[in-house]
């Protein structure tokens, strides 16, 4: 269970953190942590730290493992590179969660394409010529034009249920009947 801090405690102990990075780790002045002491040092605070930004402590372990990985790779184990370790260490944390939850946030945001409505073969196979043709030039028409006519010829409706059925004027019935066959004629041509 992650404990949350009130807003103050945990400013203490950000600054206590970055206080104790400074002073762990370091034999003189002048020589840096190795990789590994800093590794035992300072690797649960810096868990902690992710897992407060990104609320999961798997990811806040890989995040803190991958800081450590670039550390190393750029600066090599006895860091000498490295004027403050902790520092580098606590900003490389603070932006890989950033970066994580700008992913899982991504992430969320995506939604696939909705699958498409796909004949079956054999209704394919058994419709006629003409009828493929109509149902192509009919799959050209808006989803409010092919309803239209569906419910005027198929279902054998009136202009006035087909209105109470669409929640629409029995004129936008009407209308839009009229050019959703405009449009099949011009289509089909003397078919």
């Amino acid at each position: 269970m992650i404990s949350v801090l009130p807003f103050p405690s945990l400013l203490a102990w950000l600054r206590g953190v970055s206080a104790g990075v400074r002073a762990a780790g370091r034999g003189t002045p002048e020589s840096p942590p190795a990789i590994n002491e800093l590794y035992h040092s300072r690797r649960l605070s810096m868990v902690r730290l992710a897992v407060l930004m990104v609320d999961d402590l798997a990811t806040a372990e890989d995040i803190v493992q991958d800081v450590f990985t670039a550390l190393y790779r750029r600066h090599g184990p006895d860091l000498r590179g490295v004027t403050d370790p902790n520092a580098y260490l606590i900003t490389g944390v603070t932006n890989a969660a950033r970066s994580a939850l700008r992913r899982r946030r991504t992430a969320r945001a995506y939604l696939p394409p909705p699958p498409e409505n796909v004949p079956a073969a054999e209704d394919e196979a058994l419709l006629g010529v003409g009828d493929r043709e109509m149902l192509r030039a009919l799959r050209g028409l808006t989803a409010r034009q092919r309803q239209v006519l569906v419910l005027r010829y198929w279902s054998e409706l009136s202009e006035g249920e087909i209105a109470d059925t669409l929640r629409v004027s029995r004129g936008t019935v009407k209308s839009t009947a009229h050019r959703a066959l405009s449009i099949l004629r011009a289509r089909m041509g003397d078919r």
